[in-house]
This record gives structure tokens, sequence and C-alpha cells, in this order.
């Protein structure tokens, strides 16, 4: 059995892909490369093919039809056999040495008395033109190198684990049912949302791992791309809503966390419907609000109360200044688009 499965999602990545496999290759027989081609256009499947028949042992290509980036991650999920489960997007890559610890330290863990079901790391935003590299860690939220529980995550607001710097035990994505959207946006935050309940035992290893471009215009994460795609926003907003509400907490820190990281999100699509800068798009934000809280009043009090709710909702033309205001503040402070 493989240690670690690692899916790469890839519609129209001709241009990029290679460079993410051969930083992935550089795991050897222990790592399942899954290369999923979302029903490409281009030479993505030519490119999968020719890697697959490559390293056999190592490289397996998907092919299906365009189901969209949350059905490429479904694809991955059902297919892989390692042991752990990892995503990498077409366009990002890793780095080699921290790549290496990565898998020490899993291989270690699998032999030692406890099971792990989530390993964590640090990743790199490559920004287009950026002459520093921000880097996402988590040194004084988490304990580093030991296995911990909920009791001990002490996230900052604003701080909050994404798909980049996580590592699932295969088995649990199983067992929780995680089922993606599809054609849906954004649904990398489901991923890094929905699995939690299940998750008991975590280990963060303090390592630059995951390196995350962004700078393509394009890319999903681009503002302008993202007012675009507003509606997938907002479902992905309330499918995160929906898990909260239907969850069974074991622990008052996890609750605690995942209100943090459900705030954090219902403030990114209230702003980017705030700049969009129609009636439409304020008639939506009202809508997504009462949606909450038909669904669950205590949480739509706790959403629509807290510092960052009380900023989307500002009341009148000036309010929805000061919010942007606000935003751009952090947008330069933190370096996203």
């Amino acid at each position: 059995m493989k240690l670690l499965s690692i899916a790469i999602p890839c519609y129209n990545s001709e241009a990029y892909m290679e460079k993410c496999i051969e930083s992935l290759l550089k795991g050897g027989e222990e790592v399942e490369i899954l290369v999923v081609n979302d029903g490409s256009s281009d030479r993505t499947a030519e490119i999968a093919d020719a890697y697959a028949e490559k390293y056999p042992t190592i490289i397996k290509a998907i092919h299906q039809e365009n189901g969209g980036h949350g059905e490429a991650v479904n694809a991955g999920i059902r297919n892989a056999t390692g042991l752990y489960f990892k995503v990498v997007d077409s366009d990002d890559w890793v780095n080699e040495e921290a790549y290496k610890q990565i898998l020490k330290t899993l291989e270690e863990l699998t032999r030692g008395p406890k099971t792990l079901d989530m390993l964590i790391s640090n990743f790199v935003y490559e920004k287009q033109g950026a002459s520093r590299k921000k880097v996402m860690q988590y040194r004084h939220c988490l304990p580093v190198n030991e296995i911990f529980g909920w009791d001990s995550v002490h996230m900052s607001k604003g701080k909050y684990l994404l798909m980049h710097s996580i590592i699932y035990r295969t088995k649990l994505l199983h067992e929780c049912g995680l089922e993606l959207p599809k054609h849906t946006f954004y649904v990398d935050n489901l991923f890094a949302f929905e699995p939690l309940p299940f998750v008991k035992n975590m280990y963060y290893l303090d390592v630059n791992f995951y390196r995350y471009f962004i700078g393509r215009d394009d890319q999903s994460v681009n503002e302008k791309v993202m007012i675009k795609r507003i509606d997938q926003q907002i479902r992905v907003n309330k499918l995160m809503a929906d898990a909260f509400h239907n969850c069974q907490f074991d622990s008052k820190h996890l609750k605690k966390y995942m209100l943090s990281y459900l705030d954090i999100i219902t403030t990114v699509s209230s702003i980017m419907l705030v700049r969009a800068g129609t009636q439409e798009a304020l008639d939506k934000k009202k809508e997504m609000l009462e949606y909450i809280r038909e669904q669950d009043l205590w949480l739509y009090h706790k959403l629509r109360y807290s510092i960052l709710g009380r900023a989307a909702n500002l009341p009148g033309r000036g309010g929805r200044k000061m919010f942007v205001a606000a935003y751009k503040v952090c947008q330069k402070f933190y370096g996203f688009n």
C-alpha cells in the first residue's frame, strides 16, 4: 500500500502541470500520483498519459467528463489507495526538502500507537511579481512535532487551515462521506471544513511544503473572477453553514474554530457582493444571511453580530464604503488578490 495518494485536478493545464508533477515525483515509490483530467480540450490528457506510461508504478491518469474542481477531487478520493490523501492543484508545486520530511513523518506516525487523522504543514503564497513570499504557518496556534487534539488548537482570528496545508487520512474521507459539488469553484473551503468533526488526532510539521501560485488573470481567487462567479461562492458558503448546523460537536474548541472559519468565508462572500456594486448583488447578500437565519438562528446571530459580521452589514452607502476600505487594508497587509 502507498503511503500517500496525491490528486492533481487538471483542466486545460498543459502550460504548467508538468512542473507540478515533476515536483511530486520526488516522493518516489511511497507516493501515488493521480492526475485527474477533468474534460480538458488541450494537451492535458496527452501529458497525463505520457507520465502514466513512463512511471506506471507511481502515476495513474484518470480521464472524466468535465465536472469542475470538486468532481476532480472526488475522483481522486475514489481512486486513492494510499493511507493518506493530499490535493495539489496543477498550477502549484511542492518543496522537495519539506516533501521528504512530510513522507518521513507520515511513515513514522503510521507505526505509532495513535491513528493520525490529519497532518498539517505550511504553505507559501507564490504571488506573481511579489518580492517577498508570505508564508502561512501555524507555530503560534498549534503544538509542533507532536500528536494533539482540538483542545490544543488556538487559532487567532483570520488564521485557518486551507486545503494547501492539509493531508487527511484517506479512510477518514471515505467514512465522513465527503462529496464535493460539481461545477462549483471554491470547494477547497468545503474540503478543509466538512471532514473536521471526524478528525481526532492531528500533527503539525512546521515546514514550508506547498507552494501556492497566485497571479493568473483567470485564476478563481482573482477578485474580478470571484465577483463573476459569486453564485458559486454563495453556494459553498451555504453548504458550509449546513455542515456546521448538522454537526454534533464533541469539542467546544472544534466548534469555535469552525465558527470562526465560517465567519471568515461569510465575510469574503459579503465583500465580493458589496464590491460587485449592484442592487442584485446586495439582494443576494441579504438572501444568503436569510438562508442561514432560517436554517439556524443561533448560527445566524453569531455570524451577523460578530465583529466581521457587523462590519459587513454597516448601513447605507457610507457603511459599505467603510467596509470596502477595511477590506483593502487587509488585502494589502495579507497580500491576497
